[in-house]
């Protein structure tokens, strides 16, 4: 599970702003957002166990992220999803290209969302393949605030209204003074507050579990182990092609950070 939250094309400054939470089990294998060394020259975390990602970027201005949808009974043999942001970074098609591509075999895999950017063409498409027996659905995503977490694009769940009304207020105290992402992590995405009971949303899951995973920043125990974020990230890309990123990360059980800064460079 994952959540994330965006701004997009309507700063001057920034056309794109987002925070993101990584949540998975503690002993999942996993590397920090770094510079991949492949031909491709990808930037982003990795999934040690499967490969993938959920999220990358490219000095191109392209860059994907996914969360997966909360739901009973997952496929085990299942597609990685975390595939899927870096094939579509290694493709050079375009976000809807890539979106009918993926739409296409949507049924391979279990529940995702996906987002796909190019900041140089000001596009950003969402792809979801769920609801389950409907056909894969591919929308534009409009200027402004958005929030994905484990449910469609937008869905009035309790921790995506939280982490969307706190950041357009701390984006409202910054004015016009250059955003401190190390600060917007700190104050937004290491939120613990559950919802009510009451406003939980009916996945098919536990009760509790869903309970348990009803915080911005979560922190659970199951039986297969401990799980949670795992890692929070701050991405901005600037009018002028800018594009920095703070993470920070739990590595054998502390907290680490850095940041990684480059220019995009269009084709």
């Amino acid at each position: 599970m994952c959540i994330a939250v965006w701004l997009w094309q309507s700063d001057p400054r920034y056309p794109l702003l987002l925070l993101l939470n990584r949540d998975e089990y503690h002993d999942r294998p996993t590397k920090p957002i770094h510079w991949w060394d492949d031909s491709c020259q990808i930037l982003g975390g990795k999934d040690c166990l499967a490969g993938g990602t959920w999220m990358g970027c490219k000095r191109d201005g392209r860059l994907a992220f996914l969360t997966n949808v909360l739901e009973p009974n997952p496929f085990p043999s299942a597609k990685s999803r975390g595939n899927l942001p870096l094939r579509f970074l290694r493709s050079g098609k375009s976000p809807l290209e890539f979106a009918e591509e993926v739409a296409a075999e949507a049924d391979q895999y279990n529940g995702f969302n996906l987002i796909l950017v190019d900041i140089c063409s000001k596009s950003m498409v969402y792809v979801s393949n769920r609801p389950k027996g409907q056909p894969a659905s591919i929308q534009e995503v409009t200027p402004g605030l958005h929030v994905l977490s484990n449910a469609k694009l937008d869905s009035p769940w309790h921790k995506a209204q939280r982490l969307g009304k706190n950041f357009m207020q701390l984006l409202s105290k910054y004015g016009n003074a250059e955003l401190l992402k190390k600060e917007m992590v700190e104050q937004l995405m290491r939120d613990t507050v559950k919802a009510d009971r009451v406003r939980l949303p009916n996945t098919g899951v536990d009760s509790e579990w869903e309970f348990k995973l009803s915080s911005i920043f979560v922190d659970a125990e199951s039986k297969q182990g401990r799980y949670g974020t795992r890692s929070s990230a701050a991405v901005t890309m600037k009018a002028d092609g800018e594009v920095s990123i703070y993470e920070t990360y739990l590595e054998k059980g502390v907290w680490k950070d850095h940041t990684i800064n480059f220019q995009i460079k269009e084709a």
